[in-house]
């Protein structure tokens, strides 16, 4: 927890050496684009100054505002159509979300939607505890700008609420104002601090909206760890994330934030790239990754949810779940996803002492695609298999295996028996994928190198 606090103390002191410079871009004339803040508005005391800006496919680079009933009848603001609402969280620079605008325009091109951009920087830079305080307030100001599009002949379950860190708890906010009535929300990383400990009233919750999912990317820091939605996806145990543990190859600001920004980087290209994000139901991230859950059927949900625009995250409307965890891995760039294999170990033969392996898994091509290290146990172990699942980045299949004694130099080495490698892409119920084995493996040597062949 205190590891927690010193992580938010130092983004917080990046202000005091942060002059915050609005950079606007070229942004056509009478187009709405995001303000700026800086320690003089903070000091000048300015109220929330919420401005809400509308993207369709009839004016995809052009926002226009929607702040009033005026607005909206002078508007492209489409009735029939899904509505979504992007709600930014806590800015510590006071500076235009980067990533705002490519969400915006990825859902635009992706459906017939209208996009309403919610910009409230000015009450969310500088202070956290502050910008906690004032997301009260700018969920009333959302919901009235909801019942206004109502009003004019939107629906509720039209509407889709994507909030951002401390966004999506104003997002659960708004929900509740509609009594759960609204037809979604996606959660990207709720926010930790403040609300890890707070009430279904106070925070995100399932109630909040007809569905609720959430994606943490950094549930030990700035996010939150608890399940707060119908579905919460926790991308490699939502905690550290393949490629944010490079301290020194970006700024300190873009490092601190980096697994905290991934479920938003990561939504974004679940929208544009094709390739599935699969989760698995479990109960925590160590039962899947030792084989524990593999099978899309074998549980409540009846089959495993997907990252995306899906409709309830792909599953049937007769499955009524509630801050179900499941779990996926991803890999370090865009588009993220990876597919899940399963790898089986059978021993036949164990030495007297433990010992240690690293297997690397190749494509056809020979490339790398995925490393694991296993301690063999020793003969008196009653543990006859090894059950791990992996992830692999590339499109294409495990063909073949190099497998590297890393034993203690210490001890006698002795012959490492296998009966049978197996592995098999998840889910395990595809029958389309069958499985690849190699039988009757002796190491006596360092490295031992096989391909794969079908399983008989």
């Amino acid at each position: 927890m205190a590891d927690h606090r010193n992580r938010v103390l130092l983004l917080e002191s990046l202000i005091l050496l942060i002059c915050c410079i609005a950079v606007n871009g070229n942004i056509p004339p009478n187009c709405s684009d995001f303000q700026t803040s800086s320690w003089r508005n903070v000091l000048q005391r300015l109220g929330l100054n919420v401005q809400f800006m509308l993207l369709t496919r009839r004016n995809p680079d052009c926002a226009q505002p929607v702040n009033n009933n005026r607005d909206i009848e002078n508007s492209n603001f489409n009735t029939s159509l899904p509505t979504k609402l992007i709600m930014h969280g806590y800015r510590i620079m006071g500076s235009k979300p980067s990533w705002a605008e490519t969400l915006a325009q990825e859902l635009i091109r992706a459906m017939d939607v209208n996009v309403v951009v919610v910009d409230w920087i000015i009450g969310s830079t500088a202070l956290y505890h502050n910008a906690v305080q004032n997301s009260a307030l700018l969920g009333l100001k959302v919901s009235t700008l909801i019942k206004n599009l109502i009003s004019h002949g939107s629906r509720e379950k039209s509407f889709h609420l994507i909030g951002i860190s401390l966004g999506a708890h104003v997002a659960g906010f708004v929900g509740r104002m509609f009594n759960g009535k609204l037809g979604q929300i996606t959660g990207l990383d709720p926010a930790g601090p403040k609300f890890s400990k707070a009430s279904v009233d106070e925070r995100l919750d399932p109630s909040d909206a007809v569905f609720v999912e959430a994606i943490h990317s950094d549930s030990d820091q700035f996010g939150i760890s608890r399940p707060v939605g119908h579905i919460d996806f926790y991308l490699n145990d939502g905690q550290d994330q393949p490629g944010c543990a490079r301290p020194f190859s970006s700024s300190v600001y873009k490092y601190l934030i980096c697994d905290h920004t991934r479920a938003i980087y990561l939504y974004i290209s679940s929208i544009k790239n094709h390739c599935p994000l699969v989760a698995y139901p479990c109960q925590t991230y160590e039962h899947f990754r030792s084989g524990g859950c593999i099978d899309c059927n074998n549980h409540s949900l009846q089959s495993c949810p997907r990252i995306g625009l899906l409709e309830r995250a792909g599953l049937s409307a007769d499955v009524q779940p509630k801050e179900v965890k499941v779990y996926l891995m991803t890999s370090s760039d865009s588009p993220f996803c990876v597919k899940h294999f399963l790898v089986e170990i059978f021993f036949q033969q164990l030495g007297p002492y433990d010992q240690s392996v690293e297997l690397t898994f190749l494509s056809s091509n020979q490339s790398n695609i995925s490393n694991l290290q296993l301690t063999i146990p020793n003969k008196q172990s009653s543990e006859r298999t090894m059950r791990k699942v992996i992830p692999y980045a590339r499109f294409g299949n495990v063909d073949a295996i190099t497998i590297e004694r890393l034993s203690s130099w210490r001890r006698k080495r002795y012959a490492v028996h296998i009966e049978k490698l197996r592995v098999s892409e998840l889910p395990l119920n595809d029958r389309e994928r069958p499985p690849s084995c190699i039988d009757n493996i002796v190491i006596h040597k360092k490295i031992f190198f096989e391909q794969f062949a079908n399983c008989f």
